[in-house]
């Protein structure tokens, strides 16, 4: 499982990583980073999706929030026991017994 988040994880943080930068034209002087290429890459995509160059970059932004998605439901899912149990834990551990200082005067 490990080796499974790494080599999601790892592509995925790169497109991320270059999306916010080229997008934002942040190019450290590199062209890889620049907003000419990104404009390029996407305008590639798009004319051979047959859609407007500015609607793909969304798509693929919502594209890596529902697989990031889909990857950390596996993860829960096959961990579903030991979060169960940290769960139980966490809330028996702040539902002890009220003391006497904490408790209101009032009438």
């Amino acid at each position: 499982m490990r080796w499974f988040l790494l080599m999601w994880f790892a592509p995925m943080s790169f497109l991320a990583l270059w999306l916010g930068l080229a997008s934002n034209d942040i190019n450290f002087g590199m062209l890889f980073f620049s907003r000419a290429l990104y404009d390029h890459v996407f305008g590639l995509y798009a004319a051979a999706l047959g859609v407007a160059p500015e609607t793909l970059p969304p798509l693929v932004v919502r594209a890596l929030v529902l697989d990031s998605l889909i990857v950390l439901s596996i993860f829960a899912f096959r961990r579903r026991r030991a979060i169960a149990a940290w769960f139980v834990a966490q809330r028996q551990r702040g539902s002890g017994p009220a003391k006497t200082a904490s408790l209101s005067s009032a009438p």
